[in-house]
């Protein structure tokens, strides 16, 4: 099975092709993720995951078009981005991310479907993101705000639509959105 980790930056995958643009990432295919095409195959991988890295390029639709292309029929596309609440603390993101993404590769919605056809396969709110790295900026308070990621993301994923719209402000936001989609 072959997997590619596009946008890779310090959190390398095993068993991933890791791409980025950036040598001190020491990726396994050095790529301006801005230009097209890629240097891959049609229907090449089985598996594409990309984590916090569509919401610093320029156009992410384009990307996406790009993604589709490489992916294999059966193929998996993974993506994790900022969630609009809490995603522009960054000073290099470019795009804010909400539930209505996934619309946008839908051929029935009439508002703006892009050409590239993906059909969702989960969409999931979390509170707390990039666990992994969080746990070591944090130290000991790690423990408590991934209880609270818990409950807050239990809530939130039982109706995304209101946690959007409502609630995602009274606990502070939610750091990311993650979207699974096939073709």
């Amino acid at each position: 099975m072959k997997k590619l980790n596009l946008g890779a930056g310090q959190f390398r995958k095993e068993g991933y092709i890791n791409v980025d643009w950036d040598d001190k990432a020491e990726p396994d295919v050095k790529c301006d993720l801005n230009k097209f095409p890629y240097p891959f195959e049609d229907n090449e991988f089985q598996e594409i995951i990309t984590e916090h890295c569509l919401e610093h390029l320029e156009n992410p639709f384009e990307v996406i078009k790009e993604l589709h292309r490489i992916l294999d029929s059966k193929g998996k596309l993974i993506i994790k981005v900022p969630h609009f609440s809490r995603g522009f603390t960054h000073p290099e993101h470019k795009s804010g991310f909400d539930i209505t993404f996934p619309l946008y590769f839908d051929p029935a919605f009439k508002g703006g479907y892009t050409g590239t056809k993906l059909i969702l396969i989960e969409m999931k709110l979390n509170w707390l993101g990039q666990k992994e790295f969080k746990k070591e900026y944090f130290g000991l308070v790690y423990y408590p705000l991934r209880f609270l990621d818990i409950i807050y993301s239990y809530f939130a994923n039982l109706s995304h639509g209101l946690c959007s719209r409502f609630w995602c402000y009274a606990v502070g936001g939610f750091e990311e959105i993650e979207f699974t989609f096939t073709k």
